[in-house]
This record gives C-alpha cells, structure tokens and sequence, in this order.
C-alpha cells in the first residue's frame, strides 16, 4: 500500500471512528486496527492523534472549498460572489442554496466531520469555540459580507446586514441540524428550507417579485 495511500485510510477511519464515538473515546490503536495496519506504523504517518485530527479539520476545509466553489459559493471570500447572487432570482437562489444543503447532508466527509464536531463541541471548550467559529460566525460573517454590498447596490432593503444574515441562516443551521438526527425527515426540511429562502426573497429583495 501506497505511503499516499495509507495516510488517506488514516483519515477516513479516524473520521468515520470519530463522528459514532467521539474523538476522546477513540486511540490510535483503535484507529490503526481499523485501517489494518500496527500502531507504531501508524506513527509513520502521524505524531499523534491531535496530528490526525488536525489533518482532518485541513482537509474537509479544502474538500469544502473545492466542492462549494463548483458551484459558485466560495466561503474563503464572498468578492467573487457578489456577481452570482447580485439580480438572481427567487428560483435560482432557492435552488443554489438547495445544492449546498444536500450536499453538506451527504458527502460523507463533510456530514462525518459536522458530527464529530456536534459530539465534541460539549467535551472541549478549544472545540465548541471552534465548532461555533466554523458553523455559525464564518456564515453568518459570508453572508452579511455579502448582503452589506446588495444593500449598498439597491438590490436589498436598507437593513442591518448582520442581522440579515443571522435570520437567513439560523433556519438553515436548525434544518440541517434536524436532518442529521433524524434523516427521515430530509424531504419535509428540503420543503421548509425552500418556503424560507423563497419567503426572506419575497421580504427583502428590493426587485419586482
């Protein structure tokens, strides 16, 4: 097995044990048994469990990137998606922000790491004020970044943009939320996520509806 190869089996088990277990209930010699490999070889690839678990939080930030600038939302830096989402419609906006939605529910890495960060966010103090920064602060500041600069152009209603975001985003973090626990229930939050972009369009968007 390839060097390349192996330190990637690392990181997905480690992931997959992490997200059912916790990181704190899960070793390293758990983590090597998954893969099928001894644990001091498991050295070879990383000092320590914090090293996996920091190669972890490095590459679904990537993956993240990588996959949401495909289409379009680019969560480095909202400049470059003023053009995208300045005169979009109702349905394109709904839609957009559908794709992200289904995709954050079901690519296994990006749902795996969201859960592990859920189990550890009440056992760290170093983790919840992480798991705040990644899933609550950094959309919240995209989001009136971006909403600051379609009220500055006249294509929003002149009001607190940073309020603004926190509105549009709290229903979409609680609809994910409950999707994760309750999977059943993905169709009935797609519908609900669908009225409330649809309805925050209807409500601040200064174009004719």
């Amino acid at each position: 097995m390839k060097q390349d190869d192996t330190r990637q089996r690392i990181l997905d088990k480690a992931l997959e044990l992490f997200s059912a277990k916790g990181y704190d209930a899960v070793g390293v010699a758990e983590i090597a048994k998954a893969v099928g490999i001894k644990a001091p070889s498991l050295y070879n690839h990383f000092a320590s469990k914090q090293a996996i678990f920091d190669a972890l939080v490095e590459s679904t930030t990537a993956r993240y990137e990588r996959d949401t600038d495909a289409i379009d939302i680019h969560a480095q830096g909202v400049r470059q998606d003023v053009s995208t989402f300045s005169q979009i419609t109702a349905d394109d906006l709904a839609e957009k922000v559908r794709q992200l939605f289904v995709y954050s529910l079901h690519d296994a890495a990006i749902s795996q790491f969201r859960r592990m960060m859920t189990l550890e966010q009440f056992r760290s103090p170093a983790l919840a004020a992480y798991c705040s920064q990644r899933y609550v602060d950094r959309v919240v500041a995209y989001h009136a970044a971006l909403f600051r600069t379609l009220i500055a152009q006249g294509e929003l209603r002149g009001e607190d943009p940073d309020m603004l975001a926190l509105m549009y985003v709290s229903p979409v973090i609680t609809l994910l939320g409950v999707c994760d626990r309750e999977p059943q229930r993905e169709a009935e939050c797609l519908a609900k996520l669908d009225a409330h972009v649809r309805l925050f369009y209807r409500t601040y968007n200064t174009s004719p509806h």
